[in-house]
């Protein structure tokens, strides 16, 4: 296993398996608000985090852009390509910057079809950003902002293995499909409460216990789903900032 790997997508693979993977892997920057590639595109490149975090999001036809699934360290992006889902079913958005590695699809889909525990695992990985954007449908339509706010600053820290988060409030907005007034709200009320420390384009995660509480079910559901299907990696260290 590639236990050193900071992405536990590679993490988790057999050495030989990985060691196909490695000499094909090239670094990249992730940089905030940076298009990945869009609804409909052919994907040509997956993106494997060791750092920052990139938003699956869907378009709709007034600009508006809200966020189905979110992907850090944990997993990758444009995992599907390798499985015949060529194009691309929505857009993907770098939330948080930092760095990754990139694969060509065509080296994932080789691997895949040569190793059924690398196709499986890749399978898994899918399942849980299904379950996750499942979830978010759900929780968009169901809970206040208050706590849909809470629970995407849990799952951005589960991602990014960090407390603080370079985030503005228009993206947030975005992410969240709300106006930038009820972020700003909500992000003072979690802060009057000492669940967060907020200043311009950085948000730290000051009450992690106080968070989980303001925060809906769904959190807890979708990391359930995760380490039931992909287990949890290194999720019970703490992050660090």
């Amino acid at each position: 296993m590639g236990a050193s790997h900071p992405n536990r997508f590679l993490a988790s693979l057999d050495s030989n398996d990985l060691d196909l993977l490695l000499p094909q892997l090239k670094p990249f920057e992730l940089v905030h608000e940076d298009l990945l590639f869009a609804a409909g595109e052919r994907v040509n490149w997956v993106y494997l985090p060791h750092s920052g975090a990139i938003s699956l999001v869907v378009g709709l036809a007034d600009g508006q852009l809200i966020e189905a699934a979110m992907v850090g360290r944990d997993s990758l992006v444009g995992g599907s390509a390798a499985l015949d889902g060529r194009v691309a079913l929505n857009r993907g958005i770098v939330q948080v910057e930092g760095v990754a590695s990139i694969l060509d699809v065509d080296t994932l889909r080789t691997v895949a079809e040569q190793s059924v525990a690398f196709r499986t695992t890749l399978i898994r990985h899918e399942q849980a950003q299904f379950a996750q954007a499942q979830q978010s449908a759900a929780c968009n339509v169901s809970h206040s902002v208050e706590a849909r706010l809470s629970r995407w600053l849990l799952r951005t820290r589960d991602a990014t293995g960090s407390d603080t988060l370079g985030l503005t409030q228009e993206f947030l907005a975005q992410m969240l499909g709300v106006r930038r007034t009820s972020v700003s709200l909500v992000a003072n009320t979690l802060q009057a409460a000492g669940l967060i420390r907020y200043r311009r384009g950085r948000i730290e995660i000051t009450n992690l216990e106080g968070l989980q509480e303001m925060s809906c079910e769904c959190y807890e559901t979708v990391k359930a789903h995760s380490n039931r299907l992909i287990g949890n990696g290194t999720a019970q260290a703490k992050p660090t900032s």
